[in-house]
């Protein structure tokens, strides 16, 4: 499965955003879907997931009530709204695939990684 990020782009605090990941197969099934994000010098961080076939949900909690991920099977392409975004949230932001809905947010248990998308987030 190759997955590719897009939708990153520079923003002001309290703006929003909305990535794309497509996923190159049209059968987008088992897979259960995440984004993560990456700071400069920091390590790569879980951000949300989606299981199969459109749900659950978990997000990390400095996320909560302001980003929104969800999936378009037809479309194989998951998508992360983010609302109400800080100059902490700028980042490389990540998608990726795993079978492993319990590790879900490990990113040694993803299989498959898009190439990343860039958000900055201008004070």
């Amino acid at each position: 499965v190759q997955l590719q990020a897009s939708g990153g782009g520079v923003v002001q605090a309290g703006g929003s955003l909305r990535l794309s990941c497509a996923a190159s197969e049209r059968s987008f099934s088992n897979w259960e879907m995440a984004w993560f994000r990456q700071a400069p010098e920091k390590g790569r961080e879980f951000v949300a997931a989606v299981g199969w076939p459109s749900g659950p949900t978990v997000y990390a909690d400095f996320v909560k009530g302001r980003f929104a991920i969800s999936r378009d099977n037809a479309k194989s392409t998951v998508y992360l709204q983010m609302n109400s975004l800080k100059p902490e949230d700028t980042a490389v932001y990540y998608c990726g695939a795993t079978d492993k809905w319990r590790f879900v947010k490990w990113p040694s248990k993803y299989a498959y990684w898009g190439q990343g998308t860039l958000v900055t987030v201008s004070s």
